[in-house]
C-alpha cells in the first residue's frame, strides 16, 4: 500500500550571510492514510521547517517526498500550489480569517480560489461548519466569536476543500486548556469518523497525546518513532 505521505533522507539547508543552517539533517518516515501523528520538539529542532516542506510551502534541498503518490520535490511552484489546494488543509496557531467576513464566507475561500460555483460552494461550507458545531454561527464574523470558535471555523474551512491530510501547526497555542480540549477533540473525532490523516504540530506534550503516534525532531534529525496503544480520548 502507497503511504499518504512518504519522505526519505529529507535534508533542509538555509543559507544565513556566510552560514549554512541545516534545519533537516536525513529525516525519513511513512504516514499511513488514516493516521493521527504529532510531531513534537523544542524550538529549533526542525519540526517547522518539516512541516513547511509536507505543507508544500517549501522544496528540501536534497531527498524525496511523496505525497499521496505525487513526487512533490520534482515539482515547480505552480504544480505546488496546485497540490496544496487540493490535497491539504491547514489549521493555523492564529486562525487566519477574514475579519470583515463572515464563518460561511471564511469557509467557502478556498472554493472561491478553486472555481466552484455559489450553490455548491455554500451547501459544502454549511455542511462543514455543522461538522465543527458552528451551524449557528454561520453569519457571526470573527470579532464576534471566541477563540475556540475562530478556530473551529478555521478547521471548517481546512475540511471544505476535501483535503487528502489535515495539518495543524500549534492549532491550540492560543487557546485555553478546556477549549483546548475540545479543539483536539474536534479533530480526533475527523480523524476516527471521516478516515481523515491528521498531522499536528507541537511543543506541548499533553496535546501530542491525543496522537496515536509520536514523532520527536531534535537539530534537524528524527530521534524517535513512538506508536501509542491508547491515546486520550475526547
Amino acid at each position: 500500500m502507497t503511504a499518504m505521505i512518504a519522505v526519505h533522507d529529507l535534508h533542509k539547508t538555509y543559507r544565513m550571510g556566510d552560514v549554512e543552517v541545516h534545519a533537516l539533517q536525513g529525516v525519513s518516515f511513512e504516514i499511513q492514510q488514516g493516521e493521527f501523528i504529532a510531531i513534537m520538539g523544542p524550538s529549533g529542532s526542525g519540526k517547522s521547517t518539516l512541516m513547511n516542506l509536507i505543507g508544500c510551502l517549501d522544496t528540501p534541498s536534497a531527498g524525496a517526498y511523496q505525497l499521496d503518490g505525487i513526487d512533490v520535490e520534482k515539482l515547480g511552484s505552480a504544480d505546488l500550489s496546485l497540490v496544496r489546494a487540493r490535497k491539504l488543509g491547514f489549521v493555523f496557531q492564529q486562525y487566519n480569517l477574514l475579519a470583515r467576513q463572515s464563518a460561511l464566507r471564511n469557509v467557502e475561500m478556498p472554493l472561491i480560489y478553486r472555481g466552484v460555483g455559489r450553490a455548491e460552494r455554500h451547501q459544502r461550507a454549511t455542511t462543514a461548519l455543522g461538522i465543527v458545531g458552528m451551524s449557528d454561527r454561520v453569519h457571526h464574523r470573527p470579532n464576534e466569536l471566541s477563540g475556540g470558535q475562530q478556530q473551529r471555523v478555521a478547521i471548517a474551512r481546512a475540511l471544505v476543500g476535501s483535503p487528502a491530510v489535515i495539518l495543524a501547526d500549534e492549532p491550540t497555542g492560543a487557546l485555553d486548556t478546556k477549549t483546548s480540549a475540545e479543539i483536539m477533540g474536534i479533530l480526533q473525532r475527523l480523524n476516527r469518523q471521516q478516515g481523515l490523516t491528521v498531522v499536528l504540530v507541537t511543543h506541548e506534550a499533553d496535546v501530542a497525546a491525543y496522537a496515536r503516534r509520536v514523532l520527536t525532531m531534535r537539530d534537524g534529525r528524527l530521534v524517535h518513532d513512538e506508536s501509542r496503544s491508547q491515546e486520550v480520548i475526547q
